[in-house]
């Protein structure tokens, strides 16, 4: 069974950007890392994708259309057991409160610190031996 990592983001560089931090798990197989450029579109992914494989999902907060909060509740009620952590360029107490409010696991600033993103999935794939 392979185990799935949801990332979600308008930006088109930013599946090169995981894929190159993360191309030896990748490249094992020690998980599949799927890629959204929008929210209604990662809502697609998260449903085709069976329990238990699914074990997160990161998502930019500020994207056009339905944001990254908008999607949250959405995302949350059809798996409401995986962890959604919400990444930004705007981290100010207001959005940590509100994507807290709506079921966030977290919220990773941007740039992206990927060791502190890595201890976090090793975390979850220690969960599941």
């Amino acid at each position: 069974m392979s185990t799935y990592i949801v990332v979600v983001d308008d930006e088109p560089d930013v599946e090169s950007l995981f894929r190159q931090n993360f191309r030896r798990d990748l490249r094992s197989g020690r998980f599949v890392m799927e890629f959204a450029l929008s929210a209604p579109a990662a809502l697609e992914q998260v449903k085709a994708i069976r329990d238990p494989s699914l074990i997160l999902i990161l998502s930019d907060i500020n994207m056009p259309g339905m944001s990254g909060l908008e999607m949250l509740p959405k995302v949350k009620a059809e798996r409401p057991n995986v962890p959604v952590i919400m990444i930004t360029a705007y981290g100010d107490e207001a959005t940590i409160k509100r994507a807290s409010e709506l079921g966030a696991a977290g919220l990773l600033p941007k740039p992206i610190d990927f060791g502190l993103l890595r201890k976090e999935i090793d975390q979850r794939l220690e969960r599941l031996a």
